[in-house]
């Protein structure tokens, strides 16, 4: 799903995000609650500062942020494994040459736009200016998985995220 917000961009490069994983549910520019199969609720949220899931299956809760959070210093990790939750995140910045950004923005907008398992929010004044989620449609048996895209066309930054939960 493709939506355009109605709000300022927020954030500035990717070195200003930090990942959260508390149950603080942040304001919503736009939200899409999708029920999966197995009672799996997940509801994907788009923030003025990027993007927060909140996840729901029999005894696993989840709330994972990915923003600008002022109450927290800018730390957005390489990798995570939290065994005992069996939450795994994965972060990677990249700074495309030439039109690269604005390509692979294209191209996610493109892919992404008529998908009912993805949140693409398109901030006004760029168009290149996305952060986009998308739930990965066949995970391995007993996880569920999403990636997310955050595009800074300001500073030629497209971080992705990639986060795999073990559902127990």
């Amino acid at each position: 799903m493709l939506v355009t917000l109605d709000a300022p961009y927020v954030d500035t490069r990717a070195a200003d995000l930090s990942l959260a994983r508390d149950d603080v549910e942040r304001p919503a520019l736009h939200v899409l609650d999708l029920d999966l199969p197995g009672a799996v609720q997940l509801r994907l949220r788009l923030l003025g500062a990027s993007h927060q899931v909140l996840l729901r299956a029999g005894e696993v809760a989840l709330t994972e942020t990915v923003a600008c959070l002022p109450s927290r210093p800018p730390e957005l990790p390489a990798t995570l494994l939290d065994e005992a939750t069996g939450y795994r995140f994965a972060a990677t910045v990249l700074r495309p040459a030439g039109t690269g950004l604005r390509d692979r923005v294209g191209a996610l907008r493109a892919e992404l736009a008529d998908d009912p398992y993805a949140l693409v929010g398109v901030f006004p004044g760029d168009p290149d200016a996305v952060t986009a989620l998308a739930v990965r449609p066949e995970p391995p048996v007993g996880t569920l998985g999403w990636r997310t895209w955050h595009a800074y066309p300001q500073t030629n930054e497209l971080v992705l995220t990639e986060t795999v939960v073990a559902l127990r």
